[in-house]
């Protein structure tokens, strides 16, 4: 079993599974979140939170604020409606350029500076919400910079759930035995408890466990 890792840690339901999956792969693990202004920072943040907490491991929280001013989407500005689309470049308007590369260069200097070589993100491009930083391509590309800038040769990014689509990713749970903890995990983009079941990521999140054939353990303001 490999020493350390730090997993990038939204609260949500790809991050938790990963968490899990993290657990079972590393000797400790740390889970590292981020404050970076978004519309639904006090449910993701509690989620984050409360599962870190739920399973024992150290948890911080970066302030990113200012990222979000930078970098505004529908994520940072309340005055950009969350849609599938019409975004920067026709991309989601939840596209928050540079996000998961700030995200995960931060993390890897974090996890650099403990002594880890391992980070864990669950980053999907197999069926995900159109976010080009979401790519394994940009996680090579991301990974080998961050080798060449450290001098950390055996640096690696982890990306369990990469080509797994959304209801593989559900069973990958099921089968970690993740699935209680993602009852406490956040997804709403509108940050809403229940979730609005009408956002992008409360569809993707419902359609994923629906072909899955597994129950989602939150509650959603609509039927589901």
């Amino acid at each position: 079993m490999n020493e350390e890792a730090v997993v990038v840690f939204s609260g949500g339901q790809d991050s938790t599974t990963c968490l899990v999956w993290a657990q079972q792969k590393f000797a400790r693990v740390r889970a590292l979140s981020f404050d970076y202004g978004q519309r639904h920072k006090d449910a993701e943040l509690d989620a984050a939170r409360a599962i870190a907490r739920k399973i024992s491991v150290p948890h911080e929280v970066v302030d990113l604020r200012a990222f979000g001013l930078l970098s505004p989407s529908a994520l940072t500005s309340p005055a950009i409606n969350v849609a599938v689309d019409g975004g920067l470049g026709g991309l989601p308007s939840t596209f928050t350029p540079g996000r998961n590369l700030v995200f995960l260069t931060m993390a890897a200097s974090y996890a650099i500076a403990a002594g880890s070589t391992d980070l864990v993100t669950g980053v999907c491009q197999t069926d995900y919400s159109g976010y080009p930083d979401c790519r394994r391509s940009t996680i090579d590309a991301l990974e080998q910079a961050v080798r060449l800038g450290t001098e950390v040769a055996g640096f690696q990014i982890h990306t369990p759930l990469m080509f797994l689509t959304k209801a593989a990713s559900v069973k990958l749970a099921r089968e970690l035995g993740a699935l209680p903890l993602l009852a406490l995990s956040h997804t709403c983009y509108h940050g809403q408890r229940p979730a609005c079941g009408t956002c992008p990521a409360c569809v993707l999140r419902l359609k994923g466990f629906a072909e899955a054939g597994v129950p989602d353990p939150i509650a959603y303001a609509i039927a589901s």
